[in-house]
C-alpha cells in the first residue's frame, strides 16, 4: 500500500510540473495579435537592412579611371612618375576609401568590382616602386637600394584586405592595409623631395628607361596569360563571378600603367625625343588610355566567337596586348 501511495505521489508531482511549464510556456508565448503586431516591425527591420547596404554601396562605389587625373601638389624639381604614383594613393586610400578591408558591418565589404580595381592598380604601384629602386632610382646596379624606394615596395605589397583585426592570425589589432599603404606614399614623397634636393638619384638614362618598360611590358604578359587561361577554361559561360573579379583587377593594371607612363614620358622627356619616339610614345600612351577606358554596364564573358553574346575579357586582352606590342617596339628601339 506504501509503495503505491509513493508512486501515485511522484505522478501527482510530475503531473504538476508538466502543469507549471506548459503555464511558464504560455506567458512566454506571443499570442496572434502580438505575431501580428511584430511582422511590420521586422519587415521594416529587413528594409533598413537591405536599404543600409545597397544605397550605402552606391555611395561608396567608384571606379576612378579618370585619365586627366594630377597630382594635387607635384615636388618642384622631383620625378613626375613618383608624384603621380604618391597622388594615386592618396586618392584611393583617402579620397575614394579602400574597400578591399571594410569589414562585415560597412556596405563597401559587399562591393567587388571596385576592390578589384583598386588592387589591380596598387599591384602596378608596388611593381613600380621595385622597379625604380632597381634601376631609376640607383646609380648603377651594383649601388645600395634607396631605403625610401625599399620600404615602399614593400609596404605596397601589404596585403591589401587587413582591417585593424585579423582574427585568423591574432586577438591583438594588426597594422590595417589603408595604413601601409599611407606610409607607403609618404616614403615616395620623401624620396622625392630628396630628388628635388639632389641628394637621392632619379638617373634619367635611356637603358634605365628601357629595362623599366621590358618589366612593364613582362608583367601584361602575365595579365595576357590570366586572360587567356580563363577563357579557355570558362570562356562561354554567361553567368561568370569570376570574370568581372579578372576585368576589373586587369583595368586597374592597365590604368595604373597608363598614368606612370604617361608621367614618365615626361620625367624621360630628353631621351625619347633624341631616340625619335615622341609620336610613337603618344600612340602608346593612346592605346592604353582606350584599354584602361574600357567598362561595360555588366562584364559578359560569352564564347569568343559567339553570335549575340560578347566577350569582354577577349576585347580587353585585344586591347591590353596592343598596348604591350607598342610598349616593346619603343623598347626595341631604345636597345639600338
Amino acid at each position: 500500500m506504501a509503495a503505491k501511495n509513493d508512486i501515485l505521489e511522484e505522478d501527482r508531482v510530475r503531473l504538476e510540473g508538466a502543469e507549471e511549464g506548459d503555464a511558464r510556456r504560455r506567458r512566454f508565448r506571443l499570442g496572434p495579435g502580438a505575431r501580428r503586431a511584430a511582422l511590420p516591425f521586422l519587415f521594416v527591420l529587413v528594409a533598413a537592412f537591405l536599404a543600409y547596404y545597397l544605397i550605402g554601396m552606391a555611395v561608396v562605389h567608384r571606379i576612378d579611371d579618370d585619365p586627366t587625373f594630377q597630382p594635387a601638389n607635384p615636388i618642384e624639381g622631383g620625378s613626375r612618375a613618383v608624384d603621380m604614383a604618391a597622388a594615386l594613393i592618396e586618392r584611393e586610400v583617402d579620397v575614394n576609401g579602400w574597400t578591399s578591408n571594410d569589414p562585415f558591418f560597412l556596405p563597401g565589404a559587399a562591393l567587388d568590382n571596385m576592390p578589384n580595381f583598386q588592387q589591380g592598380l596598387f599591384y602596378t604601384l608596388g611593381r613600380f616602386a621595385v622597379e625604380m629602386g632597381d634601376q631609376v632610382g640607383r646609380a648603377r646596379g651594383s649601388s645600395q637600394v634607396d631605403p625610401d624606394l625599399d620600404r615602399a615596395a614593400g609596404l605596397l605589397r601589404y596585403p591589401a584586405d587587413r582591417w585593424i583585426f585579423d582574427f585568423s592570425a591574432s586577438l591583438a589589432p594588426v597594422a590595417s592595409s589603408d595604413s601601409q599603404y599611407r606610409a607607403a606614399r609618404r616614403a615616395l614623397i620623401d624620396y622625392n623631395g630628396r630628388v628635388a634636393a639632389g641628394t637621392a638619384v632619379f638617373d634619367r638614362r635611356a637603358d634605365n628607361l628601357l629595362r623599366t618598360l621590358e618589366r612593364f611590358a613582362s608583367d601584361l604578359g602575365s595579365s595576357s596569360a590570366i586572360i587567356a587561361d580563363h577563357l579557355n577554361r570558362e570562356g562561354g559561360f554567361l553567368i561568370d563571378t569570376r570574370g568581372d573579379d579578372i576585368f576589373y583587377a586587369t583595368k586597374g593594371r592597365l590604368y595604373g600603367y597608363y598614368m606612370l607612363l604617361k608621367a614618365l614620358g615626361e620625367d624621360f622627356e630628353d631621351v625619347i625625343r633624341s631616340a625619335n619616339l615622341t609620336a610613337v610614345w603618344a600612340e602608346m600612351l593612346e592605346s592604353f588610355a582606350e584599354a584602361a577606358a574600357l567598362q561595360p554596364l555588366v562584364v559578359v564573358t560569352g564564347a569568343p566567337d559567339g553570335q549575340f553574346a560578347p566577350n569582354h575579357l577577349a576585347a580587353q586582352g585585344f586591347f591590353l596586348l596592343r598596348a604591350r606590342t607598342q610598349l616593346r617596339e619603343i623598347a626595341n628601339v631604345l636597345i639600338n
